[in-house]
C-alpha cells in the first residue's frame, strides 16, 4: 500500500470511527476497528491502528475472534458481555486460597479474646490488619482487605450500650406499677410528672457536640481544652408533665442536691403546674432510683415533706428500678431534644443556656419552660432520725422503698 493510499485508508477510517466510538462497547470497538483493518487488506492493521489509536495487539484479537466466529469454532457473546467468562485477573482469594482462612482466624481472634493474636491491644483498623496479614506471608491492599472483610461479614460497629447490670427480680413489675398508678393519675385528672437531673454541662467557650451549618471554612472557634472556667458548670433539673407534653427546667449552678430537686419540682408548680392543674388533689412523681432524687437520700424525702405540706395534698412517689435510668420519660420526650437543639453551639453563658433550653420543641408540641437558679446548695448535708422521724411517709405494700406517699403533717391517715 503506498503512502498516499495508506493515509486515504487512515482518514477514512478515522472519519468512519469517529462517528460510532462513543456508542460502543469495549468489544464492539475492538471488533469494529478489527473489521476495518480486514476490509482495508494488507497494511490495514497498522492503519487501523494509527487511525483509531487502538492497540495493534487488540485488533489482532479481534481479527481472530472474528474469523473464529465465523468459522463457528467461538460462539458468540452475548451483547451485554465484552469478555468471556474466566478473563482477567484472578480474585485474591482465588489465588492465595489460605488467605481468607488466615485472615478469619485473625480477626475473630481479637473478637474472642486469644492472647495471642497481635490485633488483641490494637485498633483493628486496616492498617493494622494489613500489617498484621504481611506477617503472615500475604500483602494485600486496604480496597481488597475491605472487600475481603465484609465477604467474612465484617464491618465498623460502634459500642450498644445495652447491658444494665444485675436485673431485679420484679423489673417489669416495677414498670407494670408505675404505668397503672400514671393511669390512674391521670383518670383522676391530677398531674403526673417525671424528674430527673441533665448531664452537667460547662458554661464557657467550650466545644459542644454536633454539627451545625455554617459558612464553608468558618468554624464556631472555641477553646482547646476543656478546663472548669470562671462560670463553672450546670445541672439543668428538668420536671416533665407526662400528660401535657410541658416542661420546666431549673438551671441550677450550685450542687445537685435532694434540696434542689425538690426546689425545682416547687418553681414547676407555682409557674406551670398549679394554673394547670387548679383542682389538684395529689402529685404523683416518677424518678430514678439514684442521684439527686434517690430513693435511699432522706434530704428529698425531708424537703419533699415541706413541698407536700405547702401544697395541702399528699405526694405519691414511683422510682424506677435500679439499672433502669435511660427507661426514663423525661430522658426521650425531653433532654434527648434539648441536647438536639443546642448542638454544635457552644454554651458560653448561663444566659444562652435557658433559652437553648426554653427554645427547644418537637413536631408532638412540646413546650418548655427554663430559669436560672442562682441559689447555693449545700451538699453533705446529714439528716438526723429526728427530723426523718417526721417525714409523714406511708410505704405501699409493693415494694415500699420504690413506691410510697407522703402526706401534708397532720393529714389524716
Amino acid at each position: 500500500m503506498k503512502r498516499s493510499e495508506r493515509a486515504q485508508v487512515e482518514a477514512q477510517i478515522r472519519e468512519r470511527y469517529e462517528l460510532v466510538k462513543d456508542s460502543l462497547t469495549e468489544r464492539a470497538r475492538r471488533l469494529f476497528v478489527s473489521s476495518e483493518a480486514l476490509a482495508a487488506g494488507y497494511g490495514g492493521i497498522v492503519a487501523a491502528s494509527r487511525a483509531t489509536g487502538l492497540a495493534i495487539s487488540a485488533i489482532q484479537r479481534g481479527i481472530q475472534e472474528i474469523r473464529r466466529q465465523e468459522s463457528g469454532e467461538l460462539e458468540a457473546l452475548p451483547p451485554t458481555r465484552s469478555r468471556r467468562p474466566g478473563g482477567g485477573r484472578k480474585k485474591v482469594e482465588d489465588k492465595y486460597p489460605g488467605l481468607l482462612p488466615t485472615l478469619k482466624n485473625l480477626v475473630e481472634a481479637t473478637t474472642r479474646g486469644d492472647p495471642e493474636s497481635p490485633l488483641l491491644w490494637t485498633a483493628r483498623s486496616l492498617r493494622n490488619i494489613q500489617v498484621a496479614l504481611k506477617e503472615q506471608g500475604y500483602s494485600v491492599s486496604p480496597t481488597t482487605l475491605s472487600r475481603l472483610l465484609k465477604k467474612l461479614g465484617y464491618s465498623l460497629q460502634s459500642n450498644a450500650k445495652r447491658k444494665e447490670g444485675a436485673q431485679h427480680p420484679d423489673r417489669n413489675a416495677q414498670f407494670e406499677h408505675i404505668a397503672e398508678t400514671v393511669r390512674r393519675q391521670h383518670e383522676r385528672g391530677d398531674p403526673a410528672i417525671s424528674v430527673d437531673t441533665k448531664k452537667k454541662e460547662l458554661v464557657g467557650s467550650y466545644k459542644n457536640a454536633g454539627r451545625e451549618l455554617r459558612p464553608t471554612q468558618d468554624p464556631e472557634v472555641v477553646d482547646a481544652y476543656d478546663f472548669v472556667g470562671e462560670l463553672g458548670k450546670v445541672a439543668p433539673y428538668g420536671v416533665y408533665d407526662l400528660a401535657a407534653n410541658e416542661a420546666w427546667v431549673s438551671v441550677g449552678i450550685s450542687h445537685d442536691t435532694g434540696e434542689f430537686a425538690v426546689a425545682s419540682i416547687r418553681a414547676w408548680w407555682l409557674e406551670m403546674g398549679k394554673p394547670l392543674y387548679p383542682g389538684a388533689r395529689s402529685l404523683l412523681i416518677t424518678a430514678d432510683g439514684g442521684g439527686s432524687n434517690g430513693y435511699r437520700l432522706r434530704l428529698w424525702k425531708v424537703h419533699l415533706q415541706q413541698l407536700a405540706n405547702e401544697l395541702g395534698f399528699p405526694i405519691n412517689v414511683c422510682h424506677l428500678p435500679p439499672g433502669t435510668s435511660k427507661w426514663n420519660k423525661i430522658e426521650h420526650r425531653l433532654f434527648s431534644f434539648i441536647t438536639q437543639n443546642w448542638r454544635g453551639k457552644p454554651l458560653v453563658t448561663h444566659k444562652v443556656i435557658v433559652e437553648l433550653i426554653a427554645a427547644t420543641t418537637t413536631k408532638a408540641g412540646l413546650t418548655v419552660r427554663s430559669r436560672l437558679d442562682k441559689r447555693t446548695y449545700k451538699k453533705g448535708i446529714r439528716v438526723p432520725d429526728k427530723e426523718m422521724a417526721e417525714v409523714f411517709l406511708v410505704p405501699e405494700k409493693f415494694h415500699g422503698e420504690w413506691n410510697y406517699t407522703i402526706r401534708p403533717n397532720g393529714a389524716d391517715c
